[in-house]
């Protein structure tokens, strides 16, 4: 259920609105949004199951809670730095085309708070896993679909106050919309 409602009815993106910045910017084009989605699952799936381990076996019994932003940030920095270089190696294109927004995952507001999240609500190990996983894939969902969108609108006879970054926002208000109605769906807090 964890796994279910970060993807739909607690998406990163549409319903926390955490993440817009890369969000916006990289939604362009198909294949960067798709590269920026499986970026920000890989390193959401694993920075939330290491978060949670250092969160809960270091920090809390040595009662060092007051480290936690650091110590997340700090593991989500070193899981960029591999998908940044995984990317580069395996397409220098792709790599090129992200541009800046791949190193920017790391002070990405959804990864951080995907940890967040997962010491708030607390989360076990799995379920911590499962919504970073989720979490992940509903940022991929969420970029993939604005990058559709926004392929359409290219050809779209938009008014011309509203062309560029005011038509983004209202598709991405009427994507949230729609998102918000799996709330009677499944709703895991």
């Amino acid at each position: 259920m964890v796994l279910l409602a970060a993807i739909l009815t607690d998406n990163i993106l549409l319903t926390n609105f955490l993440g817009m910045c890369s969000f916006l910017a990289v939604s362009g084009r198909m294949q960067t949004a798709l590269g920026m989605g499986a970026a920000v699952t890989f390193v959401m799936t694993f920075t939330t199951g290491i978060n949670h381990v250092l969160y809960h076996a270091v920090l809390v019994p040595l009662g060092l809670e007051y480290l936690t932003l650091i110590v997340f940030i700090a593991v989500i920095a070193g899981f960029v730095q591999l998908a940044e270089m995984v990317i580069e190696r395996l397409s220098p294109a792709l790599h090129q085309r992200l541009g800046v927004f791949l190193p920017l995952i790391t002070v990405n507001c959804a990864i951080l708070g995907g940890s967040l999240f997962m010491v708030l609500r607390r989360y076990d190990l799995l379920s911590s896993l499962c919504f970073g996983f989720g979490g992940g894939l509903g940022y991929a969902l969420a970029i993939v679909a604005m990058a559709g969108a926004r392929l359409r609108l290219r050809h779209a006879d938009v008014p011309k106050p509203l062309q560029g970054l005011a038509i983004s926002l209202i598709v991405t208000a009427l994507m949230a919309m729609a998102f918000m109605g799996f709330a009677g769906i499944v709703n895991v807090q």
